[in-house]
């Protein structure tokens, strides 16, 4: 959910950069440039997380384009300290809440196997020497 409301918000800000170079109707869906291959990717890691699998392939896609997010976000708001933090803060807590979900339904590592014992059980060790 916090990913989808991070996608809306950043959807005008990432419309009206679109807009200077576009025309209305693409200007329109340009925005789902940058989300439209963060979803699929997402939806890649929840997939390979239920099956116990890893994809870096995938974190690198949503983290490309989260950080893209964030910087076109930030290049279209005004310069001050509170603007910028507000345009770049969606798609960062998008990425965060994202990677929380997936740490939930990742199937938890498996146990470390307990060290072997040496055979004979220390009876072949020498007696300690008993000179003074």
């Amino acid at each position: 959910m916090i990913s989808v409301l991070g996608a809306m918000v950043c959807y005008a800000p990432l419309r009206a950069l679109a807009s200077q170079g576009a025309s209305g109707g693409l200007a329109d869906l340009w925005p789902l440039l940058i989300y439209g291959p963060w979803m699929v990717a997402s939806l890649a890691i929840l997939r390979a997380s239920a099956n116990g699998r890893r994809v870096a392939h995938s974190w690198c896609v949503v983290i490309l384009f989260s950080a893209l997010a964030v910087v076109l976000c930030v290049a279209h708001a005004p310069l001050t300290l509170s603007a910028i933090s507000v345009a770049g803060l969606p798609p960062i807590t998008a990425l965060l809440s994202f990677h929380q979900l997936v740490r939930q339904i990742e199937p938890p590592a498996p146990p470390l196997p307990a060290p072997a014992e040496e055979p004979g059980n220390g009876h072949h060790r020498k007696p300690p020497s008993s000179r003074p």
